[in-house]
Protein backbone atom coordinates (compact mmCIF):
# COMPACT_ATOMS: atom_id res chain seq x y z
CA UNK A 1 0.00 0.00 0.00
CA UNK A 2 1.35 3.42 -0.96
CA UNK A 3 1.54 6.35 1.44
CA UNK A 4 -1.01 8.32 -0.55
CA UNK A 5 -3.54 5.53 -0.17
CA UNK A 6 -2.83 5.32 3.55
CA UNK A 7 -3.39 9.06 3.79
CA UNK A 8 -6.71 8.87 1.98
CA UNK A 9 -7.93 6.09 4.27
CA UNK A 10 -6.91 8.04 7.39
CA UNK A 11 -8.50 11.25 6.10
CA UNK A 12 -11.71 9.35 5.40
CA UNK A 13 -11.71 7.95 8.96
CA UNK A 14 -11.26 11.47 10.27
CA UNK A 15 -14.10 12.86 8.17
CA UNK A 16 -16.40 10.03 9.26
CA UNK A 17 -15.49 10.55 12.90
CA UNK A 18 -16.31 14.24 12.78
CA UNK A 19 -19.93 13.34 12.00
CA UNK A 20 -20.29 11.48 15.32
CA UNK A 21 -20.76 12.79 18.83
CA UNK A 22 -17.47 14.36 19.84
CA UNK A 23 -17.09 12.85 23.28
CA UNK A 24 -13.73 12.16 24.88
CA UNK A 25 -13.26 8.77 23.19
CA UNK A 26 -14.28 10.03 19.77
CA UNK A 27 -11.86 12.94 20.05
CA UNK A 28 -9.03 10.48 20.67
CA UNK A 29 -10.02 8.55 17.57
CA UNK A 30 -9.98 11.78 15.57
CA UNK A 31 -6.55 12.60 16.97
CA UNK A 32 -5.26 9.17 15.97
CA UNK A 33 -6.73 9.43 12.47
CA UNK A 34 -5.21 12.90 11.99
CA UNK A 35 -1.87 11.53 13.22
CA UNK A 36 -2.07 8.73 10.64
CA UNK A 37 -2.95 11.19 7.88
CA UNK A 38 -0.11 13.50 8.82
CA UNK A 39 2.47 10.76 9.15
CA UNK A 40 1.46 9.27 5.80
CA UNK A 41 1.85 12.64 4.09
CA UNK A 42 5.18 13.16 5.84
CA UNK A 43 6.42 9.86 4.46
CA UNK A 44 5.11 10.84 1.03
CA UNK A 45 7.26 13.96 1.14
CA UNK A 46 4.38 16.42 1.51
CA UNK A 47 5.70 18.28 4.52
CA UNK A 48 3.37 21.28 4.55
CA UNK A 49 0.20 19.23 4.27
CA UNK A 50 1.57 16.77 6.80
CA UNK A 51 2.15 19.59 9.27
CA UNK A 52 -1.49 20.70 8.97
CA UNK A 53 -2.73 17.23 9.90
CA UNK A 54 -0.20 16.83 12.70
CA UNK A 55 -1.27 20.14 14.22
CA UNK A 56 -4.88 18.97 13.99
CA UNK A 57 -3.91 15.75 15.76
CA UNK A 58 -2.24 17.67 18.60
CA UNK A 59 -5.32 19.87 19.01
CA UNK A 60 -7.65 16.88 19.14
CA UNK A 61 -5.49 15.15 21.74
CA UNK A 62 -5.77 18.23 23.91
CA UNK A 63 -9.54 18.46 23.36
CA UNK A 64 -9.92 14.82 24.38
CA UNK A 65 -8.02 15.47 27.62
CA UNK A 66 -10.13 18.51 28.39
CA UNK A 67 -13.30 16.54 27.63
CA UNK A 68 -12.72 14.31 30.62
CA UNK A 69 -9.76 11.98 30.14
CA UNK A 70 -8.34 10.50 33.31
CA UNK A 71 -5.16 12.01 34.65
CA UNK A 72 -3.33 8.82 33.66
CA UNK A 73 -4.11 9.27 29.93
CA UNK A 74 -0.50 10.22 29.26
CA UNK A 75 -0.61 9.06 25.66
CA UNK A 76 -2.49 12.25 24.81
CA UNK A 77 0.13 14.84 25.77
CA UNK A 78 2.75 12.46 24.38
CA UNK A 79 0.84 12.27 21.10
CA UNK A 80 0.50 16.04 20.98
CA UNK A 81 4.20 16.63 21.62
CA UNK A 82 5.22 14.07 19.03
CA UNK A 83 2.85 15.51 16.44
CA UNK A 84 4.13 19.05 16.98
CA UNK A 85 7.77 17.98 16.94
CA UNK A 86 7.24 16.20 13.62
CA UNK A 87 5.33 19.15 12.18
CA UNK A 88 8.25 21.42 13.01
CA UNK A 89 6.13 23.52 15.35
CA UNK A 90 6.87 24.69 18.85
CA UNK A 91 5.76 21.94 21.24
CA UNK A 92 6.25 24.01 24.39
CA UNK A 93 2.55 24.40 25.10
CA UNK A 94 2.00 20.64 24.96
CA UNK A 95 5.11 20.11 27.09
CA UNK A 96 3.82 22.48 29.75
CA UNK A 97 0.46 20.70 29.65
CA UNK A 98 2.19 17.41 30.50
CA UNK A 99 4.20 18.96 33.32
CA UNK A 100 1.24 20.88 34.74
CA UNK A 101 -0.71 17.60 34.79
CA UNK A 102 1.96 16.09 37.07
CA UNK A 103 3.92 13.92 34.64
CA UNK A 104 7.17 14.20 36.59
CA UNK A 105 5.52 12.67 39.65
CA UNK A 106 3.55 10.03 37.71
CA UNK A 107 3.66 6.51 39.07
CA UNK A 108 3.55 4.94 35.60
CA UNK A 109 6.58 4.81 33.29
CA UNK A 110 4.46 6.23 30.45
CA UNK A 111 3.70 9.27 32.59
CA UNK A 112 7.37 9.83 33.32
CA UNK A 113 8.11 9.32 29.62
CA UNK A 114 5.73 12.22 28.98
CA UNK A 115 7.71 14.22 31.53
CA UNK A 116 11.08 13.38 29.97
CA UNK A 117 9.84 14.39 26.52
CA UNK A 118 8.36 17.60 27.92
CA UNK A 119 11.56 18.55 29.72
CA UNK A 120 13.59 17.91 26.57
CA UNK A 121 11.19 20.03 24.53
CA UNK A 122 11.65 22.86 27.03
CA UNK A 123 15.43 22.51 27.11
CA UNK A 124 15.47 21.44 30.75
CA UNK A 125 17.96 18.71 29.96
CA UNK A 126 19.38 18.04 33.42
CA UNK A 127 15.88 17.38 34.75
CA UNK A 128 15.05 15.29 31.67
CA UNK A 129 18.06 13.04 32.28
CA UNK A 130 17.00 12.49 35.88
CA UNK A 131 13.42 11.59 34.95
CA UNK A 132 14.42 9.38 32.00
CA UNK A 133 16.70 7.47 34.34
CA UNK A 134 13.66 6.39 36.38
CA UNK A 135 11.70 4.74 33.55
CA UNK A 136 12.66 1.26 34.69
CA UNK A 137 12.39 -2.21 33.21
CA UNK A 138 8.75 -1.86 32.15
CA UNK A 139 9.71 0.79 29.60
CA UNK A 140 11.58 0.06 26.32
CA UNK A 141 15.22 0.14 27.38
CA UNK A 142 16.61 1.53 24.12
CA UNK A 143 14.24 4.51 24.19
CA UNK A 144 15.14 5.30 27.80
CA UNK A 145 18.86 5.16 26.97
CA UNK A 146 18.33 7.46 23.98
CA UNK A 147 16.45 9.97 26.13
CA UNK A 148 19.20 10.03 28.76
CA UNK A 149 21.86 10.39 26.06
CA UNK A 150 19.94 13.28 24.47
CA UNK A 151 19.64 15.02 27.80
CA UNK A 152 23.34 14.56 28.51
CA UNK A 153 24.37 15.56 24.96
CA UNK A 154 26.24 12.27 24.60
CA UNK A 155 26.44 11.91 20.82
CA UNK A 156 27.95 8.43 20.78
CA UNK A 157 25.50 6.91 23.24
CA UNK A 158 22.61 8.63 21.50
CA UNK A 159 23.58 7.36 18.03
CA UNK A 160 23.88 3.78 19.26
CA UNK A 161 20.58 3.90 21.14
CA UNK A 162 18.76 5.58 18.24
CA UNK A 163 19.90 2.81 15.89
CA UNK A 164 18.47 0.24 18.29
CA UNK A 165 15.18 2.15 18.50
CA UNK A 166 14.97 2.17 14.70
CA UNK A 167 15.78 -1.54 14.61
CA UNK A 168 13.02 -2.32 17.09
CA UNK A 169 10.49 -0.68 14.77
CA UNK A 170 11.76 -2.72 11.84
CA UNK A 171 10.93 -5.87 13.82
CA UNK A 172 7.49 -4.63 14.94
CA UNK A 173 4.25 -5.88 13.44
CA UNK A 174 1.67 -3.61 15.14
CA UNK A 175 1.58 0.16 14.67
CA UNK A 176 -0.83 2.90 15.75
CA UNK A 177 -3.50 3.26 13.06
CA UNK A 178 -1.60 0.66 10.99
CA UNK A 179 0.97 3.24 9.84
CA UNK A 180 4.32 1.40 9.74
CA UNK A 181 6.64 4.27 10.61
CA UNK A 182 9.34 4.48 13.28
CA UNK A 183 7.72 7.57 14.78
CA UNK A 184 9.60 7.40 18.08
CA UNK A 185 12.89 7.40 16.16
CA UNK A 186 11.75 10.42 14.13
CA UNK A 187 10.81 12.26 17.32
CA UNK A 188 14.17 11.46 18.90
CA UNK A 189 15.89 12.82 15.80
CA UNK A 190 13.79 15.99 15.99
CA UNK A 191 14.98 16.46 19.57
CA UNK A 192 18.57 15.61 18.62
CA UNK A 193 18.80 18.15 15.79
CA UNK A 194 18.91 21.34 17.91
CA UNK A 195 21.39 19.61 20.22
CA UNK A 196 23.53 18.76 17.16
CA UNK A 197 23.42 15.07 18.01
CA UNK A 198 21.81 13.82 14.80
CA UNK A 199 23.57 12.10 11.91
Amino acid sequence: MEWRERYEQAAARYAGGEARELDERQLVQLANAAWAAGLSLLMAGEGERAAEWLRRSAARYRQSWDAGAGTDAWGRPIGAMKALLLSGDDAAEAANWALDAGAVEAESPIGRYAAALALLVLGRDDEAAEVAGTLGEEFPREVAIALVALARHDAGAYAAAARRVLGSFEEREAFLEDIPVADTYLVLEALAEPRRLGP
